[in-house]
């Protein structure tokens, strides 16, 4: 069964790598479900690695229907991928109906060829899996990535056997897997795990410090962006 671990730092991806991992997904701030990791990092992981990475192209936290800019941003960051020899992009667009934007996402796996596409947990998200599997079957997509609409993989267990066997890409169980119930998925068929393992450390004592999370901006059903007249009003009043 292969086991890829989403790894948020060079660290993480050495010690995936170390305990038999099969592959990495890189990304960043895990806390938002991942974000495009830097170009720095990227390249970092390629060099230290044996083992296949796949790099998270996703340009900001929230939902997945993208601006046009935002799009603009994604592309760039596949086609950087390709040139520091990435083996795989994990990516998708839905609309604002929660469908998959099949133009979006279909321009997404053209250019990430030939590269391994995986179409990440936005799944999770559409309103009628079944004919979302038969449209990515079409576009080229490799592998999707779910919790099978849950919270936890393991409590749609049921769910993702069924999938599977109504679609030829591979379904990568991700979503609260651990050491309790990663056979599960083994025993019912599916031939993929994804998980980041994580644990923490490196503690600071920052008691009496001012936090630096920003909940205000978690907003995960619309998209922060600067406001012109606001940063307009604030330069006019101190220049």
């Amino acid at each position: 069964m292969l086991v890829e671990v989403c790894a948020n730092s060079l660290e993480s991806a050495l010690n995936a790598q170390s305990a038999g991992a099969d592959r990495i997904e890189l990304c960043s701030e895990l806390g938002v479900g991942g974000i495009t990791p830097s170009m720095g990092l990227i390249q970092l992981v390629k060099e230290r690695l044996n083992i296949p990475v796949h790099v998270l192209i996703r340009p900001r936290s929230g939902h997945f229907h993208y601006s046009i800019s935002e799009f603009e941003v994604m592309k760039a960051d596949i086609l950087a991928c390709k040139q520091m020899g990435v083996d795989g992009i994990v990516s998708g667009m839905l609309h604002n109906d929660f469908s998959v934007d099949v133009e979006g996402t279909r321009e997404l796996v053209e250019l990430s060829k030939p590269m391994h596409f995986t179409f990440h947990r936005a799944f999770d998200w559409v309103e009628d899996p079944i004919t979302s599997f038969e449209v990515l079957e079409t576009l080229g997509v490799a592998t999707i990535l779910t919790s099978g609409g849950n919270p936890s993989a393991a409590d749609a267990i049921e769910r993702l056997k069924k999938w599977q066997e109504q679609t030829s890409i591979t379904l990568m169980a991700g979503g609260g897997i651990n050491l309790d119930n990663a056979r599960i998925f083994k025993e019912a068929g599916l031939k993929a795990l994804h998980l980041s393992g994580t644990t923490f450390g490196n503690p600071v004592d920052i008691k009496g410090k001012i936090s630096m999370n920003s909940t205000k901006h978690l907003v995960e059903h619309q998209v922060g962006i600067t406001n012109t007249l606001l940063v307009q009003s604030v330069v006019q009043a101190v220049k």
